[in-house]
This record gives structure tokens, C-alpha cells and sequence, in this order.
């Protein structure tokens, strides 16, 4: 019996010991664990820092490479400088080619469209050639600019006259009563040379004015005094109408 006690006491002190060892570890071993997490998290967030700071490194070191600074002396520079002249160079290039557009033969200007055509002249003054007598004429006109045109005619007969006026045409202008629908007009005045033919042949100064009046998109009216400056002075006044063209660009 005593025996038997013995033992259930030793084994209730064994329990107990063990007991308290393991009650007084725990402690220890959760203070451990935390400790190595620590450390691990610790590991863990100094790697990827050093990985974000080199990743940052080698873009800044990119950029900074494909940045090229051009030496002088180099082909580069050479062809930084050249680049301005050979802009300039282009607009002058592309300057006359701009200003030869508004210049064309046959050209509509402002007091109406080129023609061709037929009229009568009437001598005024003189009789030195065929402009100082009632004769046939062929009467043209040629626009080359806006406001300049060219107007060749001939006036046949005897020592038959070729008329080689400039002139400057002015733009549309009303005529008429207000009340009843306008008639256009657009005056010219010129200057140029008259070439008389036949035995006495002759080059003079030549003035020339009159007007033109459209009488639809295909025959302009045309009246004029024309006054040649030979021997003495011829003066004409012709009446006729022209058939109108289209003109083409130079």
C-alpha cells in the first residue's frame, strides 16, 4: 500500500514538473519565432529596395545615354548649319514660280476677257496713211496680267498700218440712267509704235484709248481712238466688236 502511494505521489510531482517546464519554454519559443520573422521580413524588404534602386539606376543611366550631344566639327553640326540655308534656299527657288502664276497670254483682266474681231475706222485727222482714212480694220486684244494687256491691230488700205499698243485696263465701271439697268464699260488707255507701210514706210509713237463693252460671255464691243504720229499727225477712230477667248498660262 505504501508503496503503491509512493508512486502515485512521485508520478503527481513528475506531472507537475513537467508541467511547469513546458509552461516556462512556450514563452521562449514564441519570443524565438517572432524573432526570425522579424529578421526574414527584414531580409525580404531590404532585397527589394536594393532592386527598386537599381531598376531606377539603370533607367536614369538610359536616358542619360540616349541623350546625344553633338560635338562640333562633327557631321552633326554640319548639318544643323546647313539646314537653315537650304530652307532659304527653297523659298527662293520657290519665289518666281509663285509670281510667273499671275502672268499668262490670253488672260481675263479686269476690264473683260481677250478677243479678236473686225471693225471700221474712221479717219479724223491726217490721210499720211491708211489711219487717216475710212478703212477696214482687224482689232485684237491680249491680256497678261490683271490689269495689262496687249492690243495689235491693222488697219488696211493704202500704206496699210500696224497698231502695237500697251494698255492699261481700268476696271468694270456703270454706265446708264440709275433708274434702268446699267451698262458695263471698262475704259483702257495705251501707248506703243505704228508701222506705216508701202513706199514711205514709217515707225512712230502711237496713243491709243477707248473702252470695252461685253455683250455676253462670247462678243465684246469695242470703240477706240487710235493717233500715229508720222509725218503729220493720223488720227482714226474705229468701231467693231471682237469674239472673245480663253487664255493659257506661262
Amino acid at each position: 500500500m505504501n508503496t503503491i502511494v509512493f508512486h502515485k505521489t512521485a508520478f503527481g510531482v513528475l506531472s507537475l514538473t513537467a508541467v511547469a517546464v513546458l509552461g516556462g519554454g512556450m514563452p521562449a519559443v514564441a519570443e524565438n519565432l517572432d524573432t526570425i520573422g522579424t529578421q526574414q521580413l527584414t531580409q525580404v524588404s531590404e532585397t527589394e529596395v536594393q532592386a527598386n534602386t537599381q531598376a531606377v539606376s539603370n533607367s536614369a543611366h538610359e536616358t542619360v545615354s540616349s541623350i546625344v550631344i553633338p560635338t562640333p566639327g562633327t557631321v552633326e553640326t554640319s548639318s544643323a548649319a546647313l539646314a537653315p540655308q537650304n530652307s532659304q534656299s527653297t523659298s527662293q527657288t520657290a519665289a518666281p514660280n509663285v509670281a510667273q502664276a499671275d502672268i499668262g497670254i490670253g488672260t481675263t483682266t479686269r476690264g473683260g476677257s481677250s478677243y479678236i474681231g473686225v471693225a471700221a475706222n474712221i479717219g479724223l485727222s491726217g490721210g499720211d496713211s491708211a489711219l487717216g482714212d475710212g478703212n477696214f480694220m482687224i482689232i485684237s486684244k491680249i491680256g497678261f496680267t490683271r490689269a495689262f494687256s496687249v492690243r495689235p491691230s491693222a488697219v488696211l488700205g493704202d500704206n496699210t498700218v500696224f497698231l502695237i499698243p500697251v494698255s492699261y485696263d481700268f476696271s468694270f465701271q456703270q454706265l446708264g440712267d440709275p433708274l434702268s439697268e446699267a451698262l458695263p464699260i471698262a475704259p483702257y488707255v495705251g501707248a506703243g509704235a505704228a508701222i506705216k507701210t508701202g513706199g514711205d514706210s514709217q515707225v512712230s509713237l502711237l496713243l491709243s484709248g477707248g473702252v470695252d463693252v461685253p455683250l455676253n460671255s462670247q462678243f465684246t464691243a469695242n470703240a477706240a481712238v487710235n493717233a500715229a504720229f508720222f509725218d503729220e499727225t493720223d488720227i482714226g477712230l474705229s468701231i467693231g466688236v471682237g469674239y472673245n477667248f480663253g487664255g493659257f498660262g506661262i
